[in-house]
């Protein structure tokens, strides 16, 4: 597995835009191919907000990250400073819902 972390601040969105904005491209994701599970983020108070993202491999994430869903993150404009880090899972210290 492979996880992978997006943050970003708003940018002249409201949080009541932003979650009208996750209801609108939410359904999208569970349709992406390798992506095994996306938890939103949110810090109110510091503006900052993203997700996590749990892959069945890197390969998938490379493939998410060169297609148009993420481009159109990237190209928002009510998102700002996006950064983007990814992690390989340890597997053998891992563990995972029951």
């Amino acid at each position: 597995m492979h996880v992978q972390i997006v943050n970003f601040k708003l940018n002249e969105m409201t949080r009541a835009e932003y979650d009208a904005l996750l209801d609108e491209v939410g359904p999208q994701f569970p349709q992406i191919d390798g992506l095994k599970t996306k938890y939103y983020l949110a810090d109110d108070k510091k503006n900052t907000y993203g997700g996590v993202y749990i892959w069945e491999t890197e390969q998938a994430m490379l493939d998410y990250k060169a297609g148009e869903i993420y481009q159109s993150i990237l190209d928002h404009p009510g998102l700002d400073e996006i950064t983007t880090i990814d992690f390989d899972v340890i597997d053998g210290h891992s563990f995972f819902d029951k």
